[in-house]
């Protein structure tokens, strides 16, 4: 579970490295709780084919991760916000 969280926050962060496919097979999993079954059934491709693209695509959002750190970088900002003053703070916050 804490994996599955840990994707889809790195997958707000790098969804538009992705393409419209990767982005599609991975909202029905992870955001629409669709089976694998059900993914292929939609887009008429084999079961095997989705689970692949999935680990794909799990493989190039922690690759993102590990070169550019926006998630990282954006909790560490959080925490640093919590000490900052409120106007300042939610100026900061529309930003990221």
């Amino acid at each position: 579970m804490e994996e599955q969280l840990y994707l889809t926050n790195l997958y707000d962060c790098y969804k538009k490295l992705l393409t419209i496919k990767q982005q599609n097979y991975f909202e029905d999993y992870y955001f629409n709780n669709l089976s694998l079954s059900e993914i292929s059934e939609n887009y008429n491709v084999s079961r095997n084919a989705i689970h692949k693209q999935l680990k794909e695509i799990n493989n190039k959002l922690l690759e993102y991760e590990s070169i550019l750190e926006l998630h990282k970088k954006s909790n560490e900002i959080k925490k640093i916000l919590k000490n900052v003053d409120d106007d300042i703070r939610k100026k900061i916050e529309r930003l990221i």
